[in-house]
């Protein structure tokens, strides 16, 4: 009998592309890795409903699905509505008890609405959303990985966010989390693998770790 792969379907962060798996590399003879990508949503769509339209491009059965930071969120979403092998989040949350309090005041005061949005091609701005990171020498290679500047899009996925509701962590979930993480501080989380010294970025700055330790997270 051919040994069956076992795929591995990747959701990129808040407002960036595929691309942040680009030195992400699981060994061939095992994995197939599938990239998703991030589509502007409709008027009013929750993210339940956009995790079922994401589905749509799941065509392998019992997948693990693989998700950074909001995209982490996102897989947890999908992951209620197809049979899957396992769940992984990196730089995520796996219940609201872990979003950080500055979030929760947000959601509360709606201070995150007064956000200035539409400065979305700001890519130094869009980076301290989406990466918590104030940036100056890697300007360039985050305007590679932040292409969705579409302020819609950036409105939804800070309000899904900071209103996300989910009070337990799902089954067979994975939680890999930098212990200088900015955006979602250790502080808050239970029950992950720490990754020392990693941040928010770290699955673009510490590929190295995950394409060690990836392939035993995933087949144990």
């Amino acid at each position: 009998m051919p040994y069956d792969k076992t795929h591995v379907y990747f959701m990129p962060g808040m407002a960036a592309n595929p691309s942040i798996f680009e030195n992400i590399a699981l060994p061939k003879d095992k994995f197939e890795q599938h990239l998703l990508e991030w589509f502007i949503p409709e008027q009013g769509m929750t993210l339940s409903e956009y995790a079922v339209e994401m589905n749509k491009n799941i065509v392998h059965e019992n997948p693990v699905l693989l998700g950074v930071s909001f995209g982490g969120m996102l897989v947890q979403e999908m992951a209620k509505y197809i049979p899957i092998k396992k769940t992984i989040i990196v730089s995520s949350v796996k219940s609201t008890s872990e979003l950080p309090k500055k979030m929760t005041f947000a959601k509360y005061t709606k201070a995150y609405k007064l956000l200035p949005t539409g400065l979305v091609n700001n890519v130094e701005l869009l980076a301290k959303y989406a990466f918590g990171e104030t940036i100056t020498k890697r300007l360039k290679l985050y305007e590679q990985y932040l292409s969705i500047r579409d302020k819609h899009y950036i409105d939804w996925s800070l309000d899904q966010i900071i209103n996300w509701d989910q009070q337990d962590c799902p089954e067979r979930l994975v939680h890999i989390h930098g212990e200088k993480d900015p955006v979602f501080p250790i502080g808050n989380i239970k029950d992950c693998i720490t990754v020392k010294n990693g941040t928010h970025t770290m699955i673009i700055h510490r590929a190295k770790w995950f394409n060690e330790h990836l392939p035993t997270i995933i087949l144990e």
